[in-house]
């Protein structure tokens, strides 16, 4: 299994002029490796060249820091760049890629780790996602999130609280958004059957995810607990995104920190097993079915 705890791989990444900034610096890292490598320059080499680590290099080409426009010029002179239109491309990539995300106001909220995958949900065209425990956070009403976000962190002040919900929130508006991701949800049946907050915020989180239900870019299946065991060991979303060469990432969330895949063989595993819980997972008709009963109950 390839982890890379800060940030996915980009050597396959294509270039976008609407993608979010963390896209944009691995697209632009991309670029930088490939004229790097076409022009047989080592990272060594190109580290020299801007008073830097081939390391840093290496962060670089995997979109993993800022850039700056005078070393993404001087690396432009090193790989035989010199045409003016080209440069000035790459340059102004440069300046959209080092641009802040709305979620950088809650940065002080989010590990570093976190803020990567904000910013990759935000560029993905299709979010595949297995829960276990809760609604999925980009289906969460705002009265469940704050009850769960509460149960999270049990010393956190009530400022504190309020802002960790206004991120969720804003997360959420990716669902209403003038071109939104795909999302296909697979929950299991312990995840509706939990009642943070109380009986009245569970009826109105299940209201809020059958009217999510109507959205044609929306899809949720429940695994119900007469469909046999978990074929999952924990949740894990699976993104996709447009630019034909970007590829997928599963992310794995843990408590302390988080993974992202992207080996071809990682990526089939858990594509399988997400097929796998599709089919055993109750239809989505029938899923909202299941969750009218459930309201009714409570």
């Amino acid at each position: 299994m390839s982890a890379v705890p800060a940030g996915p791989p980009a050597e396959r990444l294509a270039g976008s002029e609407d993608s979010g900034p963390t896209v944009l610096r691995m697209v632009l890292g991309a670029q930088l490796r490939r004229l790097r490598v076409a022009a047989g320059v080592t990272r060594g080499a190109a580290g020299y060249e801007i008073r830097c680590s081939h390391t840093k290099i290496s962060r670089m080409e995997l979109g993993q820091v800022s850039f700056k426009k005078r070393d993404v010029a001087d690396l432009l002179t090193l790989y035989g760049i010199v045409d003016d239109g080209e440069r000035e491309t790459i340059l102004s990539l440069a300046a959209r890629a080092n641009e802040r995300g709305w979620w950088h106001s809650f940065a002080d909220l989010m590990p570093g780790w976190f803020e990567v995958y904000v910013g990759l949900e935000e560029a993905a065209s299709v979010i595949r996602c297995y829960e276990a425990q809760y609604i999925p956070g980009l289906l969460q009403s705002e009265d469940y999130a704050r009850a769960v976000i509460r149960a999270g962190y049990p010393l956190a002040a009530p400022d504190e609280i309020e802002r960790r919900v206004r991120l969720r929130m804003n997360r959420t508006r990716l669902v209403h958004s003038p071109e939104p991701p795909r999302i296909w949800a697979v929950i299991d049946e312990a995840a509706v059957r939990r009642l943070p907050g109380g009986r009245a915020v569970m009826r109105a989180q299940l209201e809020h995810l059958l009217t999510l239900c109507r959205l044609p870019h929306v899809t949720v299946q429940i695994v119900p607990f007469d469909r046999g065991g978990p074929t999952a060991a924990g949740p894990f979303t699976i993104l996709r995104f447009a630019e034909p060469a970007l590829p997928d990432i599963v992310y794995l969330e843990q408590l302390t920190g988080a993974a992202y895949l992207d080996k071809r063989e990682d990526l089939d595993a858990y594509a399988t097993v997400v097929d796998r819980l599709c089919v055993q997972a109750l239809t989505p008709s029938r899923t909202i079915g299941f969750l009218k009963r459930m309201m009714e109950g409570l």
